[in-house]
């Protein structure tokens, strides 16, 4: 709290400023802003759960870790250019302006505010079973829950990115030394090291080592597939094209970036370290199993404390930049093109800062009273972010997209999503997503065909321009 009050102190208090940092961000602030995005209650709690649960399955995080950032070198620094020339500050106002459309901004905001709403879920959910487990039970998962969405809410709400940026260098070294600490001690405690560790698993369930088995093979393709397309299309990274102090910056993240794959290897080896020490039905979810085995190692206090402490910064250096995001997108896509075009910068700012209350509050709830584990809330959002990545393309890369085919482009492949998410209907166990992403691109092309093509001159601007450095 105290580093994300501070980050703001002192700071010019307009929307800009709020939503972007006024630009300047550099790439020290950069990677742990993009690095804490990922490395969040998903990968300190969800990814050892799918190393216990589901073994081999949980590699497909080291492949989208990895590759995530690479579609960004597509866009990331034509959005960098045209966020410089023309003053755009989220993912939606920079496709609005290309297909012009206020109508899908708005359809944007709502589907990246429902996306967000399940994501910041996951991570409050997340920071109420560390509260709730290690301490026995004597802080409730609710009230764990409340204190953590709490102290997100107040430097979130005071300092807007900038304090989201500062506070994920803090957490971001907590959790990088963390995780290697506990990802080679863990298994050396209970296996006599990592080799050993494999060796017993192989010869007590080899099956879970093998990917195919316990997850299909069109199962972690598709979720894979989904998440690297997927990655870059959240509005809350697309927006970071926005933040940075220059192109350079930008393209020295996406370089750096893989490396926070190397990170989540020691977290997988936390979960694999729990089978065979951790009986099958102890837990009441997978997603418990560090909390867990912590509490039963009679750990002092002080080490108990900076573990627990390290997966709460992993839980809150994405809760942050993910309500921050949700606030933008809404105040920015929805607010400012449909309810008042005309807010001035002061009344913008308000909006946010009460987004921010209400998306937080919401997130309190599904976390509070839904039962999905981190894992699945998290391939459902993805399902339904994806299916930015056409439109994405076509602005910068096919001039023959119009409005139409944008819209009811995103919206079948929405609404194929949301079908086969919600039904449980699984096609041939492919992810939901990619056929949703497969229609959606499908309506695109036919639509934007059959109707009438746009302004050349307005097209070619983003085209042509976002072709040309500003720096």
């Amino acid at each position: 709290m105290f580093m994300g009050i501070r980050a703001g102190l002192n700071k010019e208090k307009s929307v800009e400023e709020f939503v972007a940092a006024g630009r300047s961000l550099n790439v020290f602030t950069m990677y742990f802003l993009m690095g804490g995005a990922i490395f969040s209650a998903f990968a300190f709690l969800g990814g050892p759960g799918w190393a216990y649960s589901k073994g081999a399955a949980s590699f497909y995080i080291l492949g989208y870790c990895a590759m995530g950032l690479i579609p960004w070198l597509l866009w990331g620094p034509k959005a960098y250019r045209m966020g410089r020339r023309y003053n755009y500050v989220t993912q939606a106002q920079l496709v609005s302006d290309r297909f012009q459309s206020k109508g899908l901004s708005a359809l944007m905001a709502i589907i990246s505010i429902l996306a967000f709403i399940q994501y910041i879920a996951l991570q409050i959910k997340g920071m109420a079973y560390v509260l709730n487990v290690t301490t026995d039970g004597l802080i409730p998962f609710w009230l764990g829950a409340l204190l953590a969405y709490g102290v997100v809410l107040i430097y979130v709400f005071s300092s807007g990115v900038r304090g989201v940026a500062w506070t994920n260098v803090l957490q971001g070294l907590l959790m990088l030394v963390m995780a290697w600490v506990l990802g080679l001690w863990l298994p050396n405690k209970f296996h006599g090291g990592v080799g050993a560790m494999f060796n017993k698993i192989a010869q007590m369930d080899p099956e879970h080592l093998v990917v195919g088995t316990k997850m299909s093979w069109p199962a972690f393709s598709s979720a894979l597939i989904v998440s690297i397309l997927g990655f870059t299309m959240w509005p809350h990274l697309f927006m970071k094209s926005f933040t940075t102090n220059s192109e350079k910056t930008l393209k020295r993240t996406v370089a750096l970036y893989p490396t926070f794959a190397i990170f989540m290897v020691p977290v997988l080896f936390i979960g694999f370290s729990g089978i065979g020490v951790v009986p099958k039905g102890t837990l009441d979810a997978a997603d418990q199993i560090l909390p867990y085995m912590l509490t039963k190692l009679n750990l002092p206090a002080g080490v108990l404390g900076l573990v627990a402490a390290a997966t709460l910064a992993a839980a809150m250096s994405s809760s942050d930049t993910i309500t921050h995001g949700a606030a933008s997108v809404y105040t920015f896509d929805f607010h400012k093109k449909v309810i008042n075009p005309n807010m001035d910068d002061r009344k913008s700012l308000i909006v946010t800062r009460i987004a921010v209350v209400i998306f937080c509050s919401v997130a309190y709830y599904i976390a509070v009273f839904g039962a999905k584990s981190l894992v699945a809330l998290l391939l459902g959002a993805y399902g339904s972010i994806v299916q930015f990545f056409p439109i994405m393309f076509a602005v910068f890369f096919w001039p023959r997209a119009t409005k139409q085919g944008a819209i009811l482009g995103l919206l079948t492949g929405t609404i194929i999503n949301f079908y086969l998410t919600i039904s449980g209907f699984s096609i041939y166990d492919i992810h939901s997503g990619i056929w949703g992403l497969l229609g959606n691109t499908f309506v695109l092309i036919i639509v934007s065909l059959l109707t009438k093509p746009q302004d050349k001159e307005h097209v070619y601007k983003f085209v042509e321009e976002s072709q040309i450095p500003v720096d």
